[in-house]
């Protein structure tokens, strides 16, 4: 069976695998920094969707949302217990509201945030 996983690009990933640690829940698992000190790659289990996370290598074609001039044009959705305290803890972490949880039409509920490195999320409800 198939998976697509996104794989994000950040200006500082040691500081955003903190940032999602604090505002999702998130656990690392595999990372592989470079001598360099870069993040090469790091794998993060947020409620048990897996979500990739590098630094920025502009030689693989790799960049962040800051290089290229604010946020990036994908969102990633992330399925959470409690949404509106995902979302709490996500604005305390460092995130900016963009549209504030609220039921969803055929239900459940969700509210959208920027995260400080110009990703879009959509917490939603499990």
């Amino acid at each position: 069976m198939g998976a697509t996983v996104p794989y994000i690009t950040v200006h500082d990933a040691r500081a955003a695998l903190d940032f999602y640690a604090a505002a999702f829940g998130a656990t690392v698992g595999e990372r592989y920094d470079d001598e360099d000190g870069r993040v090469g790659h790091a794998e993060l289990d947020i409620h048990g969707a897996p979500v990739y996370v590098s630094d920025e290598y502009p030689d693989y074609g790799a960049y962040a949302p800051r290089t290229l001039g604010g946020r990036s044009s994908a969102a990633v959705v992330v399925s959470v217990p409690d949404v509106d305290a995902t979302y709490a803890d996500a604005l305390r972490a460092g995130a900016t509201q963009d549209r504030p949880p609220a039921d969803m039409p055929g239900g459940g509920r969700g509210g959208w945030l920027v995260d400080p490195y110009g990703h879009r999320w959509l917490v939603r409800s499990s």
